[in-house]
């Protein structure tokens, strides 16, 4: 079979959750599969994170936009190839393709209703862009994948899907996040002590960062430790915002913000700090769950959508609308040498559970099953 994998902005140097997925698909997908033939999709970037072998063809498209890069580029470079099957990666499609498509649906959360404001530009384009295209799209897309069993069932129940045209195929994480004593002490290039708390916070209303912040603050006021919170590429002006309308401006003293952290970078951060929150109101699955769990570090997340599930039954869950209930959860572990010591056991074993072998292993079944689909 030829397949097309698009993978449109895995070669930019600032990747994020849905670029990472694709790229460690491809890369499992070069090692195990020795029958199939791949041609990858994607636009030119600085970061070329994968090659071209005998079975694995990359293929660059320019284009000005988004939109124009996925509904015109991709499907013409597609079917110039002899592209079989279409697999796209990150939530919407080519509305008229001529190719059997597989969809990976992350999440719908761009359908829901908002949880509050966004501030960028980018991001809301990005919202109406999914909102338009995905109806349009999911009724030619032979299997829809998604990441939990959470939002396998939202997506079935919300978009009126045959439960048997889904797959669910969990994400996997990189090997390199492993317990290390780091004797380079490379997290010094973004704090100086270990024993932070690390929080990867940004401006999307459901990572849940004005909340998490209070309870941080409240946390503050009520330790005897006064740990410091690093944050990873946060906008200033909405940090600024955020402490103005709380009135928590001490918190600052404690903040430490050194911008965008480089994913390698990442094993030696969750290494050196005494704990990780993953405070989101809403999850489609949660890859930093995996990694700060695999690092032995003990994590803090909500028990909402997906991140029970990913996290497992022993995790240490909070409701995240609650700024006291972050708080005390810290509180807890900071206290409570055992709690914390059990903690990083939980995270070390279920860490075990998922792999990205296991994903291409899945996805490599997949594309067998719409191989023999009329």
């Amino acid at each position: 079979m030829r397949i097309g994998i698009e993978a449109q902005r895995v070669f930019r140097k600032n990747k994020h959750g849905m670029d990472y997925v694709v790229l460690q698909e491809v890369l499992q997908l070069q090692k195990l599969d020795h029958e199939n033939e791949y041609y990858v999709f994607v636009k030119p970037g600085p970061d070329r994170c994968i090659r071209s072998s005998e079975r694995v063809h990359v293929v660059e498209l320019e284009a000005p936009t988004y939109p124009v890069w996925e509904q015109w580029a991709l499907p013409r470079a597609a079917r110039r190839a002899g592209v079989q099957l279409l697999h796209c990666t990150s939530n919407t499609a080519p509305v008229r393709c001529g190719i059997p498509l597989v969809l990976t649906l992350h999440d719908i959360i761009f359908m829901e209703p908002r949880s509050g404001g966004n501030q960028s530009a980018y991001q809301n384009m990005g919202r109406l862009y999914r909102r338009a295209v995905l109806p349009r799209v999911l009724p030619h897309c032979r299997r829809i994948i998604t990441v939990s069993r959470y939002e396998e069932q939202n997506i079935v129940n919300r978009m009126n899907i045959a439960p048997q045209r889904m797959a669910m195929i969990y994400n996997g994480y990189n090997r390199w996040f492993r317990p290390t004593d780091d004797p380079q002490q490379l997290y010094r290039r973004y704090i100086d002590k270990p024993g932070f708390i690390f929080f990867l916070g940004n401006t999307d209303p459901k990572k849940n960062t004005e909340r998490t912040l209070v309870g941080y603050a409240r946390y503050l006021k009520r330790s005897a430790v006064g740990r410091q919170l690093l944050m990873a590429d946060l906008d200033r002006g909405y940090l600024n915002t955020i402490v103005r309308r709380n009135n928590i401006g001490e918190i600052l003293d404690h903040l430490v913000m050194p911008g965008y952290i480089v994913n390698s970078d990442l094993p030696y951060i969750y290494n050196a700090a005494f704990a990780f929150l993953y405070t989101s109101l809403r999850e489609s699955f949660g890859i930093p769950l995996l990694e700060a769990m695999a690092c032995g570090t003990p994590v803090v997340t909500s028990n909402t959508s997906s991140m029970p599930e990913i996290a497992g039954p022993d995790a240490l869950l909070t409701d995240p609308t609650s700024a006291d209930d972050i708080a005390d959860a810290l509180l807890r572990l900071e206290t409570d040498q055992q709690l914390w010591q059990q903690q990083r056991q939980v995270g070390l074993e279920r860490a075990r559970h998922f792999s990205w072998q296991n994903t291409a292993e899945q996805l490599m079944q997949l594309y067998r099953e719409c191989a023999t689909e009329v």
